[in-house]
């Protein structure tokens, strides 16, 4: 058996890889297989890693029964016949994806995305989340130092750099604890309190942007809380007010009860009601997962009405990264060398980077990437996990006779260049693109 690391190629950025050099040497030795992997320059583990640990660098991949990566492969790159195993980003029906699909199924492909790698009760085994949340958190307070120093604002975040710019976590961990104590001694800019930052879910991403976040002295306050005690929490000029806003928070039935699994069901019945909140967020970190489907917590709309809004709120860091999704003004997403754009709702206009006037937003779209190191490690080490099981298989049996564990099944999205069947809702996608 032999299976290949392909280099990834989106972006200069993507320095992330799905084996580390000590996983892949476990792997050689335990299951006697032959490893290929693609050379890269920007990898953060060197080639020569690699071949120390037993793997055969080469361009060519086509002798690989199996190919993993981390993020898209390129249409012009796939190969026939090949079982890929990466974050296909199509489970959505994203349109810039839709031709690569339509190439796999072409060539006859199996596709395994580690996005629905999930056990029985859909919670998802295999992520960069917690790290897209680390760094995301990162560059938001990047973006709100910048911001405040362009209005004249001496402030203690104007001190954090980019998440790329640290040698690793536990430097910009201990960046955030002075950050921390510099608030503690010299308090926070007056203008803005309480200066207050909410984030909108509670999952794998939610909980690393938080798990950072709460390095820095904070009260945590409800939703509900923040709406009647605004004028109380001004008392607070040395901690940050922290909110995590669920669904029940966000959204409101058109008519009758909140009713959460209805909710998740039937969307439609109900509303966004987060404006609510907006003028008494002075930045807000979005985590949550979006679809068509549901409302949007910010819109366009409400800003052109309301402009004063971005006065007060001067940064959204969209983890999540929805183009024009859960914050419609994420019109595009962006990359670490420029993070952020700035909506100005008084002039409806979009400019690059931090600027005083409008809403910043933060919109990197594969944050993991800027801890490329240890977010590499963590995924390599569940990953090598499954892949004894993954190579057991012979996946030219018919689907219902392959005798995959449940997460690797239901993560299998195409078979021999078929829609599996809980995948066969994909093909309304297709069919919209002219290629």
């Amino acid at each position: 058996m032999v299976i290949g690391i392909r280099r990834e190629d989106k972006n200069i950025w993507e320095k992330r890889t799905p084996l580390t050099p000590d996983d892949v040497r476990e792997l050689i030795q335990q299951l006697g297989i032959k490893i290929l992997v693609q050379p890269s320059e920007i990898r953060i583990f060197k080639d020569s890693d690699y071949e120390k640990a037993g793997a055969v660098i080469s361009e060519d991949l086509s002798e690989a029964e199996i190919i993993f990566g981390v993020k898209e492969v390129p249409v012009e790159k796939l190969l026939p016949e090949k079982t890929y195993v990466f974050f296909a980003h199509v489970i959505k029906g994203q349109k810039h994806n839709m031709p690569m699909l339509k190439r796999l199924m072409e060539l006859k492909c199996n596709l395994i995305d580690y996005e629905r790698i999930v056990d029985e009760q859909g919670k998802r085994l295999i992520f960069f989340g917690k790290y897209a949340g680390y760094a995301g958190l990162i560059e938001t307070l990047h973006a709100l130092g910048k911001k405040l120093k362009l209005l004249g604002i001496n402030n203690p975040f104007s001190r954090i750099k980019q998440p790329y710019e640290y040698s690793g976590i536990e430097e910009a961990k201990d960046e955030l604890r002075e950050v921390g104590n510099l608030i503690q001694k010299e308090g926070l800019p007056e203008v803005f309190i309480p200066f207050t930052i909410g984030f909108a879910g509670y999952g794998n991403v939610s909980k690393g942007a938080q798990e950072f976040f709460d390095l820095l002295p904070h009260v945590q306050v409800s939703p509900s809380e923040l709406i009647e005690k605004y004028d109380e929490l001004k008392k607070e000029k040395h901690r940050l007010i922290k909110i995590v806003f669920k669904e029940e928070d966000t959204v409101r039935r058109k008519f009758g009860e909140f009713n959460l699994q209805e909710f998740f069901n039937q969307p439609e019945h109900y509303e966004s009601k987060f404006d609510i909140y907006l003028d008494k967020l002075r930045v807000l970190v979005n985590c949550i997962f979006w679809t068509e489907k549901y409302p949007r917590l910010v819109t366009k709309k409400f800003l052109l009405e309301n402009p004063e809004i971005s006065k007060t709120l001067l940064i959204i860091g969209d983890i999540s990264c929805d183009i024009e999704g859960a914050i419609e003004i994420t019109y595009r997403a962006t990359q670490p060398d420029l993070p952020c754009f700035t909506f100005n709702p008084f002039l409806n206009e979009f400019t690059d980077d931090v600027q005083k006037d409008g809403i910043t937003v933060m919109a990197v779209d594969n944050l993991p990437c800027e801890f490329a190191r240890e977010s590499s490690s963590e995924f390599s080490k569940v990953l090598k996990q499954f892949i004894p099981q993954i190579l057991s298989n012979h996946f030219d049996k018919d689907f219902s006779e392959i005798n995959l564990p449940y997460p690797i099944k239901k993560a299998m999205i195409l078979h021999k260049g078929q829609l599996t069947d809980e995948y066969k809702y994909i093909e309304k996608y297709l069919r919209e693109i002219h290629t």
